[in-house]
């Protein structure tokens, strides 16, 4: 057996766990499939002979990996729409596999998922690795610039925001996916009214330029007029949890191609957002609920 066939399969027999651990501090299955492969490259580079724990070394390589993505997530900004269109945005009628992401997802709790998604990044790590993986504090520290004691204190008030937000989040997630879900079988069976009475009366619905490029106009207010934009399509989109709220996803040949980020309040649906700018779906950490 050579030495990189030896090396890579030590590897794949970490894979399943580094995939865990990045997945949830990512909360998207392609975010953590990156960092998995950024992971195996770095360990490709390095002297891996010298390596006694090959799995704790990998699990800290996947763990600073991911805490640079979720610390450049929070860098970034949205870009402005600046793209004009006429026709309404064409939901494709498709659907694809998503079991790997659904069981991801179902393992943790989309409750758990979403309010992860709202800690700092130093925190979310923090907690992941100690509560869900049993790191020790000496090796979290390390990873997130601190001390043990202060690495200590992160996880604790990380554990604190979980505790005090699971029962809500659960309770607002399960109303907001009712209502996500009455709205695409509206929409998918033409029943004009139903999705009238699920829109605020000054629903906005706004495309990001990409969604724009595809057919969609960049701007369309009232809810009137959204939901003639929306009556008789949706045949391929899937409820799914898109920035941390319950939102909709089309996937096309198994590739996530427009994300509908919406604003639900007083059980209604106030603003619709299309996203389809493959950097900023990324980012978004979409996962279907389907």
């Amino acid at each position: 057996m050579t030495e990189e066939k030896f090396l890579a399969d030590r590897f794949e027999a970490n894979r399943a766990h580094l995939r865990a651990v990045a997945y949830r501090m990512l909360g998207s299955q392609n975010e953590a499939d990156d960092a998995v492969q950024e992971a195996w490259l770095r360990l490709t580079r390095s002297d891996a002979g010298a390596v006694e724990n090959l799995g704790g070394w990998l699990t800290t390589v996947v763990a600073r990996i991911c805490l640079d993505m979720l610390r450049s997530r929070k860098s970034r900004r949205e870009e402005p729409l600046e793209v004009d269109g006429s026709a309404p945005i064409a939901i494709p009628d498709t659907s694809a596999d998503l079991e790997r992401e659904a069981i991801m997802a179902d393992s943790i709790g989309i409750a758990l998922l979403v309010v992860l998604q709202t800690l700092a990044p130093a925190e979310r790590v923090a907690f992941v690795l100690h509560d869900m993986f049993d790191l020790p504090f000496d090796e979290i520290a390390p990873i997130v610039g601190r001390t043990p004691e202060a690495s200590r204190q992160l996880a604790s008030r990380a554990r604190r925001r979980v505790q005090g937000a699971d029962a809500k989040a659960e309770t607002d997630r399960s109303r907001q996916r009712e209502i996500v879900d009455a709205f695409l079988a509206a929409s998918r069976s033409g029943d004009f009214q139903a999705l009238l009475t699920m829109l605020a009366p000054d629903v906005v619905f706004r495309a990001d330029p990409t969604a724009a490029r595809m057919g969609s106009q960049a701007e369309i207010r009232g809810a009137q007029a959204v939901a003639a934009t929306f009556n008789g399509r949706a045949q391929g989109a899937q409820t799914a949890l898109v920035d941390g709220g319950v939102g909709v996803q089309v996937v096309v040949g198994g590739q996530l191609r427009v994300a509908l980020r919406l604003t639900i309040a007083d059980g209604r649906i106030t603003a619709i957002d299309a996203i389809a700018d493959p950097d900023h779906l990324a980012r978004l950490g979409v996962t279907s609920l389907d």
